[in-house]
């Protein structure tokens, strides 16, 4: 039984790996709208092996990617010293992602124990959770009152342009939790479900956030899609706007919940990181990811990411 047998793959013909897809393209290739015109359909799929350094130790990995779509079908039980290697021989990886690409020893390691042999006793599959998602929030109901134990926090809803070295700065303001610049930090909200299966209002900040929001797009179909909701009033109302950085890490919770976000449950798993309002000096955008609690940038002038809007409530 070979690597992708192992993995469930029954069709007739084989997938075969990417050797020369790196971590780092992925974002310009499946996600910025612009970056390579190498994918034309949806449909396609690609496999590569990444490093993964969100994990203590790093493990090494098989990512399934494709347009608006990525899950991590396995681990590979390679020898740690190997993955290390790749890792510090590559430096830090850009901006503050923690994949990193496979050198060539390691490659050569896969396609003899992996992929060009019939023994897959070192390929980990990971189960994947195809169940419809449940959008049950568990939440209190809209006219419950801020319990006296909690105090209202006013944030900046004013975007600006943020330096990179202004982050953990602003992270450490409200002591926000953040993976990379405050793992200890908890800012406490008191969400409320407003019982129209779309918003949910934090009654310590006073904002009303979607629960779902906009499926990846650019910036320029982001504003227009914050302009729709607006003039179609979404859950009544027209105020609707991106969140800015404050704004978006008061949603993150230390743990990851069971859809793997660091967020409530009663949020959508379909937006993973989203746009803020923040511009990136010198330039770029940046962005909120859920999925790894922290924030992050990306160059460009067509950026690619999912929206989750937000609005002054109280």
């Amino acid at each position: 039984m070979g690597l992708f047998q192992k993995l469930g793959f029954t069709g007739a013909v084989t997938p075969a790996i990417d050797w020369d897809l790196h971590p780092a393209e992925t974002f310009a290739i499946f996600e910025s709208w612009g970056g390579k015109t190498r994918v034309t359909s949806s449909k396609e799929r690609f496999y590569y092996f990444f490093i993964n350094l969100w994990e203590k130790p790093a493990s090494l990995c098989l990512m399934e990617r494709g347009i608006k779509f990525a899950r991590v079908l396995a681990k590979i039980d390679a020898p740690q010293k190997l993955i290390d290697d790749a890792t510090a021989g590559q430096g830090k990886t850009m901006g503050m992602d923690r994949h990193y690409g496979i050198n060539a020893p390691l490659k050569d390691w896969l396609k003899k124990h992996v992929v060009n042999n019939d023994d897959a006793s070192k390929v980990i599959p990971l189960e994947i959770d195809q169940d419809k998602e449940s959008m049950i929030s568990g939440l209190p109901g809209r006219h419950t009152p801020l319990p006296a134990a909690f105090t209202k926090v006013s944030l900046d809803t004013r975007p600006t342009a943020v330096l990179e070295d202004e982050v953990k700065g602003i992270v450490k303001t409200k002591n926000y939790f953040d993976s990379q610049h405050n793992p200890d930090g908890n800012f406490t909200n008191f969400l409320v479900d407003n019982n129209d299966e779309q918003t949910i209002t934090d009654k310590v900040t006073g904002l009303m956030w979607q629960r779902g929001g906009a499926d990846i797009t650019s910036l320029r179909k982001m504003l227009a899609y914050v302009r729709k909701c607006n003039e179609e009033k979404f859950a009544g109302y027209t105020d609707w706007r991106l969140p800015t950085m404050e704004e978006a890490l008061s949603l993150l919770e230390q743990k990851q919940n069971d859809k793997g976000l660091f967020l409530h449950p009663c949020f959508s798993r379909e937006q993973p990181f989203i746009f803020l309002a923040e511009k990136r000096e010198p330039g770029g955008y940046w962005f909120c990811d859920f999925k790894q609690g922290t924030l992050f940038w990306a160059s460009g002038t067509i950026p690619g990411g999912f929206g989750r809007l937000c609005r002054n409530a109280e």
